[in-house]
């Protein structure tokens, strides 16, 4: 359009606004102006306007001795920006004034309405990706998010997300520490797990955990990572960071991890992230229809199921780490310095630990491949560095701890067996655990502590806050009137830890239900 042309329009166009009723304000945010222009234009008649629009006609403007260079560069370039014209200028013009980047872009503007050059957008166009095979493809891709802590901090978690291309059937597992590629594996192997099945390829960004490089097109995958995909038979995609055509569904997975999980959560500890995680996956995620497909990724992975590869647990081969042997004094040697293992750790002789190197510090293994801790590398030499938890027998006081809770139930062998397994399932936690289930049980009834017992060794579920919330539930169920909760304080770092007492939020006996399948 005429720049001219297109100012008359403008100028009776803002008129009309103001004849409806419209502020100055909301005109110059409508049409684009700064306020001061639209009413420096409001205060003109026609006939003033006119004389004015003709005195810019013929008005000498900074840039004109110009004009033929930019027109010739717009008509070569069209799509070129404003700041890139007024680089070339001051390139090819020696004597270029100094003038703002605004009277570029004006006089810009005003070439490309004069010689009708209208700025030519190279966006992307995108089309709709058809919906591929059931059992064909899943996604897969990382989140970060800083939570709160219930003591009032802040904690950084990670997350790997997983979902079925077809059913959009999700799952999340969050980590504490950066991903490295054992836990990259252990990810892959719950997510199939929880699933039930295996799709033929998967599609992630290239990420380093899991190529070296892209040599030409050929991609490198890391030694540990392929060996996995070769077990585990699935074949691997590798796209760029921010395609939506190609793995945009697990990035919008990511976007609804963060902004309806774990959007305000507070967080306790890690294994309470990913109970809640899994308990949010059934109950929301996967259990309402999907906001594209309108259907129900649950009931969809049922059709699914028949078209994905049977899951069955795969042998991962364990990388070799060095072996160092343990010491009398329950320390191991390593790079100059000694570092402490738990007590009780040296079993005489020959005992030997792994000894694991990531990053900053180390992870000493048992024989098993089990973490039994880890320490921050000394940069100095000869130093001894003990840590003090590594001072207790903890062995001994943990299975005092069992006997003595198991001593308070009804039926004390079921109640050790119970407990063996939350040991099994939760070692890290062992011991707030049983401090938390030691008080629920000292404040229950024997038949309500019996019989929470034995619903939740029916049904798998492991946990003290599990065990509180079913036996709150049979209370409920048997005493219809308001009861008093009682608050069960953890307190996992030995006492005068601000934050450690807060009493954590009660689950819903429903999502247990949920996840077994019962109505």
């Amino acid at each position: 359009m005429n720049y001219y042309l297109h100012r008359i329009m403008l100028y009776h166009h803002i008129h009309k606004l103001s004849r409806q009723g419209r502020s100055v304000s909301w005109i110059s945010s409508e049409v684009g102006l700064n306020w001061r222009t639209v009413k420096r234009l409001l205060s003109m008649d026609e006939r003033t306007f006119q004389e004015d629009l003709e005195r810019g006609r013929t008005r000498e403007k900074i840039l004109d001795p110009y004009e033929g260079f930019l027109r010739d560069r717009l008509s070569l370039y069209p799509d070129t920006s404003a700041a890139q014209l007024h680089d070339w200028l001051k390139e090819h013009h020696a004597g270029f004034p100094q003038v703002s980047q605004k009277t570029v872009f004006n006089y810009v503007q005003y070439m490309r309405d004069k010689y009708n050059i209208p700025r030519e957008d190279s966006a992307r166009q995108y089309m709709a990706v058809e919906e591929l095979p059931y059992g064909r493809q899943g996604q897969a891709d990382f989140g970060f998010y800083n939570m709160r802590t219930t003591a009032g901090g802040s904690k950084k978690v990670q997350f790997f997300t997983f979902v079925l291309s077809r059913s959009r059937h999700k799952y999340v597992q969050f980590s504490d520490v950066p991903f490295t590629c054992e836990l990259l594996v252990e990810a892959h192997e719950r997510a199939f797990e929880f699933i039930g099945g295996v799709p033929v390829e998967v599609v992630y960004d290239q990420d380093r955990l899991m190529m070296v490089s892209e040599n030409l097109g050929d991609i490198i995958l890391t030694r540990e990572f392929r060996a996995y995909v070769g077990q585990r038979g699935i074949t691997t995609w590798f796209c760029r960071r921010a395609d939506p055509e190609s793995k945009g569904k697990v990035e919008n997975v990511v976007k609804y991890v963060k902004r309806n999980f774990l959007y305000n959560r507070h967080y306790r500890d890690l294994e309470t992230l990913n109970d809640e995680a899994v308990a949010w996956l059934h109950r929301t995620a996967n259990n309402l229809p999907h906001g594209t497909t309108g259907k129900v990724p649950r009931e969809e992975l049922q059709i699914e199921l028949a078209s994905l590869n049977p899951f069955y647990p795969v042998t991962i081969p364990q990388p070799e780490y060095p072996v160092h042997a343990v010491r009398r004094d329950n320390t191991i040697s390593w790079k100059g310095n000694l570092y402490s293992v738990p007590l009780g750790t040296y079993a005489g002789p020959g005992t030997t630990v792994a000894v694991k190197p990531s990053g900053e510090g180390i992870t000493v293994l048992d024989a098993a491949g089990s973490t039994l801790c880890t320490h921050r590398v000394s940069p100095l030499k000869g130093q001894k560095i003990i840590l003090t938890d590594h001072k207790r027998d903890k062995g001994v006081a943990i299975a005092e701890m069992m006997e003595k809770l198991a001593a308070m139930m009804p039926d004390r062998e079921a109640a050790m067996q119970w407990l063996e397994l939350i040991k099994q399932s939760k070692p890290r936690y062992i011991r707030d655990q049983l401090q938390a289930l030691t008080e629920t049980v000292g404040g229950l009834e024997p038949q309500v502590a019996a019989r929470a017992l034995e619903y939740c060794m029916a049904h798998g579920i492991l946990g003290a806050a599990d065990f509180r919330a079913v036996a709150s539930k049979l209370i409920a169920g048997t005493r219809p009137q308001q009861t008093e909760t009682k608050v069960v304080r953890l307190n996992p770092l030995g006492g005068g830890v601000p934050g450690a007492g807060i009493q954590p939020d009660r689950s819903s006996i429903s999502d247990y239900e949920t996840l077994l399948g019962r109505s």
